[in-house]
């Protein structure tokens, strides 16, 4: 009985590696028939390193802002906390990347924090991520701009260590108000849905 066992486990070991072989062999064919030319794949190579006309919508907001930050620690409906800060905006990495540094206050503590916004030409998305001296972790998010062009909505994940949520579902928008003013809204979707936002930053350019 034990030797029919065996032979049994040894002849489902044979099949599933002969199986395994197959379609890795059939994957390697079907890569091998989609695989562009060199030619090809330098051109798209090239379209997606290039800065395009999204690029140069985000070297509009290149400059000094005034932040007024309102935070509603105890959900959209309770008062804020309001703060205010300075957000130095440049162009890095040959005009790909809107490069952002803020400083300002949170809750009685000094504030800093580094964001990257830049236009993905390969995905077709706005993308960003944020970190700052609030946390270990960082925050990712990508998006498209809306019809109108007055505004980029984003999605994008973010961990809750007071909560112990993690990967929770966060909405970022982004309000062009007009060329010297915009508004920065997170909304806690998993909390209170996205229909209000739990931050609001409103900036306003240094002349």
């Amino acid at each position: 009985m034990k030797r029919i066992v065996t032979l049994l486990g040894v002849l489902i070991l044979v099949l599933t590696l002969i199986v395994s072989n197959e379609s890795f062999s059939q994957q390697k064919k079907k890569s091998a028939k989609k695989m562009p030319s060199e030619e090809e794949m330098m051109k798209r190579w090239q379209e997606f390193m290039t800065p395009g006309t999204q690029h140069k919508m985000l070297e509009e907001s290149v400059g000094t802002w005034d932040a007024v930050v309102k935070i509603w620690m105890k959900g959209p409906t309770d008062e804020p906390m309001v703060s205010k800060g300075t957000s130095e905006q440049k162009m890095v990495l040959g005009g790909r990347y809107l490069q952002q540094d803020f400083t300002g206050e949170m809750m009685g503590q000094q504030f800093t924090g580094v964001g990257l916004t830049g236009y993905d030409n390969f995905k077709k998305k706005y993308v960003s991520f944020w970190i700052d001296n609030m946390g270990t972790g960082m925050s990712t998010m990508d998006g498209v701009l809306d019809k109108d062009g007055k505004s980029c909505t984003m999605w994008g994940k973010m961990d809750e260590p007071a909560t112990g949520q993690k990967d929770k579902r966060v909405k970022y928008v982004t309000r062009f108000v007009d060329k010297d003013t915009q508004v920065f809204e997170t909304y806690d979707v998993f909390a209170y849905g996205d229909k209000k936002p739990t931050m609001e930053i409103t900036y306003k350019r240094r002349k």
